[in-house]
Formats: C-alpha cells, sequence, structure tokens
C-alpha cells in the first residue's frame, strides 16, 4: 500500500509566497509522481476551488489520476460529472516542489485561503489541505461538533463547513 498524507504543521510563508511541504508529505509525492526520479523534484497537482475557497488541497500525480477515474465513471453530461470536471479540471493547476523542498503559492491563492506568514498544511489521506491557521482551528472546531453531535443524537447538529 502506498503511504499517505498523516499528520499536521505550520510552516513560514516567506515574501514571494514559497513555503516549506513537510518531508513526510514530499516522499508521499515522490512516490505518487511516475515520471520522478532520484535527485528530481516531484510534481503535484493543486486544487483550489474546493471548501468554498478557505483552503487549498494538493494531491499527488497518482492520486489526482485516481480521482480523474472516478469522474470518467460517472455519466457524460450528468450534474455530478459536470460539477467534479468544472472544480478539479478547471481549479486546479500542476505544480512543483523545488530542490528545497518548497512550493510556491500564488498571490491569488494566498489571497483566496488568507494566508500571509503562515500556512497549516493537513494530512487527509490521499491529499494534503492547506490552510491559514487560525480557519483550520476553526474548522477543526466544527468537525469536533458534529462528531459531539452524532454520539448525541438528540443535540442540535450544527452547520456544515460547506454551508458557509
Amino acid at each position: 500500500m502506498a503511504r499517505r498524507f498523516r499528520g499536521k504543521s505550520v510552516h513560514k510563508v516567506d515574501a514571494k509566497g514559497r513555503v516549506s511541504i513537510p518531508a513526510s508529505f514530499r516522499r508521499v509525492l515522490e512516490e505518487g509522481d511516475p515520471d520522478w526520479r532520484s535527485g528530481e523534484n516531484p510534481q503535484l497537482v493543486i486544487v483550489h476551488g474546493s471548501k468554498d475557497g478557505r483552503c487549498i488541497e494538493g494531491y499527488s500525480i497518482k492520486s489526482m489520476d485516481e480521482v480523474d477515474d472516478l469522474i470518467e465513471a460517472l455519466p457524460h453530461f450528468s450534474a455530478e460529472r459536470e460539477y467534479f470536471e468544472t472544480i478539479l479540471g478547471t481549479d486546479s493547476d500542476y505544480a512543483s516542489v523545488d530542490e528545497n523542498g518548497r512550493m510556491v503559492l500564488s498571490a491569488p491563492l494566498r489571497k483566496m485561503i488568507g494566508v500571509a506568514k503562515d500556512a497549516v498544511f493537513v494530512g487527509k489521506g490521499n491529499r494534503f489541505q492547506i490552510w491559514e491557521p487560525s480557519a483550520y482551528e476553526d474548522e477543526l472546531k466544527l468537525i469536533k461538533e458534529w462528531a459531539a453531535a452524532q454520539e448525541n443524537p438528540n443535540a442540535k447538529l450544527y452547520r456544515t463547513t460547506a454551508e458557509g
């Protein structure tokens, strides 16, 4: 079984938008890039249309291929397929890790997710997310509230993050 993105860590973002990718995430990206060779820099896919623009997601090439295969299995012209093709096709870009283990977050991406000086990387198995740290803490609070409500069915269900 392939390695997965796991863990959480905060990294400084410099004035040019460069941010270090956690070393364990870089290993997953290397393993998930079929063209990667030792001494080279792995490629990845950055998706910026999910979570209402509050975070961006990074996928290894292999993980993105698996997602693309799932989308291609949906019926042509279905609403679901159109949605996913739009989000994952048009709101994504290829990126690469530089020789220092960093990637560049463009000024528009930093502005979109509110990242100024720090970014938190969050492992999500086949993908990772990049958040502004306080926004991620808010998201984590909502997740914990939702989980607590599931344990107590009489508790008021909290809004989901998709509801904004």
